[in-house]
């Protein structure tokens, strides 16, 4: 219901913004545009022509420049690039966030960089040159500079004082940051700590001297983990030296966690990754044809051996052509177990809940689960074998009750067998060092068709004695 309200409210500002541009209320637009959330504006800006854009811009402060060209999706920050004077380019730049700023800094080519350093602030400058000296998918190079410090031998007051003096956005003032003359960090309070406390009470009084923080070069999904299992509105990160080097705020961290869970999301399902964060309307079609193609046309190949034991047990299937008829319930009984329990693995081990040495725990109760499993999908085969099937399909001599019987435990025995494979492949993976999003679920689709088919056609040769 909230999310719905928030997509009408959306609607409703876009709404506005539009029917203010088609009737040439400038001014009025660009009140609106100080008012209502900057993603609302960047998102009807980006509908129009970059001349428009730059146009827009110009009537704002060069502090709101800089909030909505930050929320520009990065091919329009690189298309204004080109089409802004250097040094205009220069002011708006300086007022972007700084991991956003660090981001479209290291798209631009090296000539360009050159071109942009010398109209740049010297804190800019050097801030930018920090941040993007780091790798992309750590803390460092996700982390941002927009934060306030205070010094643990000060008094409320002075802490006040100082952080009017830094002037951080407000998004990024709640954790106020208490660090020595060395940048090394002893704590944090929170601004309403400071607020509400006596103008001339030192902030050791109030100092909180646990805090959970990131390393700077952690892996960026371990970090965005940390802010969500401590439901953190930022994190501190911090160098070898145990100085304060930046923050991550929780915005990144949720960005973050959309894109690992987009990424394993796509390998299970066979996508290969691509680098680029584009939606699916952006991206052209040889480009969802190339992330494809690699997983189907390689289980295609695999699956060339279901053809082969198929045509094995030729024979079986020419005496009893009911068989063949409950070979896709077999198949796809057997696909929807294994994807299950893989879906079920992998979570838990993408949340730290199991670990690679559960592997027997994890396998035995799996077997478990199957056999319950396997159970309610015999039963309900031999049910629907034994009273709907039509008698003509028999050879002499048999029975729907024998023949259900027989095609019941096939399949009994190929939910059990899939439940272990879809858990044990991903651990598998995992214990070779590889990703377990990798044994995408169309992988385990073929693996256990092709088990299954063996499994299927091998107890009804048995059990109907024909080969």
């Amino acid at each position: 219901m909230m999310e719905e309200k928030e997509e009408t409210q959306e609607t409703e500002n876009q709404e506005i913004l539009q029917d203010l541009s088609e009737q040439g209320k400038t001014a009025e637009l660009v009140e609106m545009f100080e008012e209502l959330p900057t993603m609302d504006v960047a998102e009807f800006m980006e509908e129009k022509s970059p001349e428009e854009i730059i146009d827009y811009l110009k009537k704002l402060d060069i502090e709101d420049q800089g909030r909505i060209f930050s929320d520009f999706t990065l091919e329009l920050q690189i298309k204004l690039f080109h089409s802004l004077d250097r040094r205009k380019f220069a002011h708006i730049f300086g007022q972007m966030f700084s991991d956003i700023r660090a981001d479209l800094y290291q798209e631009l080519t090296k000539e360009e960089q050159i071109e942009l350093l010398p109209y740049l602030d010297k804190k800019v400058r050097e801030d930018v040159i920090i941040l993007s000296a780091y790798p992309p998918e750590t803390a460092g190079g996700i982390m941002n500079t927009d934060f306030a410090t205070i010094f643990a031998d000060m008094t409320a007051a002075e802490s006040l004082a100082k952080i009017r003096k830094d002037a951080p956005s407000k998004d990024m003032i709640y954790y106020i940051y208490v660090v020595d003359h060395s940048m090394v960090m002893k704590g944090l309070v929170t601004l309403k700590d400071l607020v509400m406390s006596e103008p001339q009470t030192r902030v050791t009084e109030m100092l909180n001297e646990f805090f959970v923080y990131a390393e700077v070069n952690e892996d960026r999904e371990s970090v965005a983990q940390k802010i969500e299992k401590y439901d953190l509105v930022a994190m501190p990160v911090l160098n070898s030296l145990h100085q304060l080097v930046g923050i991550v705020s929780h915005e990144e961290a949720i960005d973050i966690i959309r894109k690992e869970e987009t990424e394993d999301l796509e390998k299970f399902m066979g996508i290969m990754p691509s680098e680029d964060d584009e939606d699916y309307m952006s991206t052209s079609p040889f480009q969802h044809f190339k992330k494809r193609v690699v997983w189907l046309v390689s289980l295609a190949a695999i699956g060339i051996i279901s053809g082969m034991i198929i045509n094995e047990y030729q024979s079986i299937l020419e005496s009893f052509i009911i068989l063949a008829m409950y070979m896709p319930m077999m198949a796809a009984t057997g696909g929807n177990t294994g994807s299950q329990a893989a879906t079920v693995v992998i979570r838990a081990l993408s949340l730290g809940e199991i670990e690679d040495n559960d592997w027997s725990k994890i396998v035995m109760k799996e077997v478990k689960i199957s056999f319950m499993l396997s159970v309610c999908v015999a039963l309900l085969t031999y049910l629907k074998i034994a009273f709907l099937s039509f008698h003509a399909f028999l050879p002499a001599g048999f029975t729907m009750e024998h023949i259900g019987g027989v095609i019941s435990l096939a399949i009994a025995i190929q939910v059990m067998t899939s439940a272990v494979i879809g858990a044990g492949l991903p651990l598998i993976v995992r214990r070779m060092g590889g990703d377990p999003a990798v044994v995408a679920s169309p992988a385990i689709t073929t693996i256990v068709d092709i088990t299954g088919l063996f499994i299927y056609f091998t107890v009804a040769s048995m059990i109907l004695g024909i080969s």
